[in-house]
């Protein structure tokens, strides 16, 4: 199969790699970490003017949605530009709030669409015990078993590897909906959750190997650049091939979650181990091309690389991916066909 994306879809991530290097991320990176959400939430705003968040919202609820191939082409950049905040978990909100409707979606899901909500979600079961950045959320979502609650608070914000990601436990709260059908909304988001980090982590080791192939190209060593030994560039293009590699399987696991196909979630389990590995891989190969001075706090390297690791692990390690991708298939229903 031949996966291209359309002008209108290439024209949509060219404009986002437009108004993010704009931005200066790098400073809205290191504020966010210091807990200043100011700058965030500024950025936050313009890319809801430009239709980002939208995508996961439903045309009902004020959305263009849900749409899983668009999505990943913002995450693509939105990783490539190292941006932070709950993006993934407000979108993986939006899908779970979506699956539910009642009273909660009417009232959450057009504030998601026009960027005035910032939603985090935790889902132990999927995701971990953590919510990521409660602390600037305007809600959080706690998903146990076949309860979501609106959590009422949080606890202390935990350190993490990406200072950038601050994690804490939701407490409490008022329940907003209860029942079998919870535990299938709430697959449904976890596995865009993972769908969106797995288009970050894309996006996040494209830059990093960038950023290294700049470096190596003027950095000399023996009155030659680094960037004309044969070492360095078989690293580099290793680098490359694994992350080519995850471009397809992402865009298959799109549209299998698109179509709702039986197989959505071991194509969305490839695609996020496969991309989070390449993503760690380019991190590894960026910090020993750079030397000690990649992980310096002064080198905008570095928030680069400490995100890699993180979002490796986050809505499904490693090897809870490649479980599901080698779990049998689900028990066909006929519904395919």
């Amino acid at each position: 199969m031949r996966f291209l994306l359309d002008d209108e879809q290439r024209e949509f991530a060219r404009s986002l790699d437009a108004l993010l290097t704009a931005a200066d991320t790098p400073r809205t990176v290191r504020a966010w970490g210091a807990g200043d959400s100011a700058p965030g939430r500024a950025l936050w705003a313009r890319l809801a003017e430009a239709g980002v968040l939208a995508l996961a919202v439903p045309e009902r609820h004020e959305g263009l949605g849900p749409l899983p191939l668009d999505l990943t082409v913002a995450f693509t950049e939105l990783g490539r530009h190292a941006v932070p905040g709950p993006l993934v978990e407000t979108v993986a909100a939006a899908a779970l709030l979506d699956r539910l409707d009642g009273a909660a979606a009417s009232t959450w899901l057009p504030q998601i669409a026009s960027g005035k909500a910032l939603v985090s979600l935790c889902a132990p079961e999927f995701g971990g015990p953590y919510a990521l950045d409660p602390d600037a959320a305007d809600a959080v979502l706690l998903v146990e078993g076949d309860t979501v609650r609106l959590a009422e608070g949080h606890g202390r914000v935990q350190p993490s590897a990406d200072p950038a990601r601050r994690l804490a436990r939701p407490l409490g709260g008022t329940v907003l909906a209860r029942g079998p059908a919870v535990a299938a909304a709430a697959a449904h988001a976890a596995e865009l959750a993972a769908l969106a980090t797995a288009a970050q982590c894309l996006g996040l080791g494209r830059a990093l190997l960038d950023r290294t192939v700049a470096y190596v190209k003027q950095r000399t060593q023996f009155g030659v650049a680094i960037g004309s030994f044969q070492a360095v560039k078989h690293r580099l293009a290793d680098t490359l091939i694994a992350l080519e590699f995850a471009r397809p399987l992402l865009d298959s696991a799109a549209l299998a979650l698109a179509d709702g196909a039986g197989h959505a979630a071991a194509e969305v389990a490839a695609a996020k181990v496969t991309a989070g590995e390449a993503a760690y891989a380019a991190a590894r190969t960026a910090l020993q091309l750079h030397g000690a001075v990649g992980y310096t706090e002064e080198l905008d390297l570095a928030l680069w690389i400490r995100k890699a690791r993180p979002l490796r692990d986050a809505w499904g390690t490693p090897a809870a991916c490649r479980a599901r991708v080698l779990a049998p298939p689900p028990a066909s229903t006929g519904a395919e066909a």
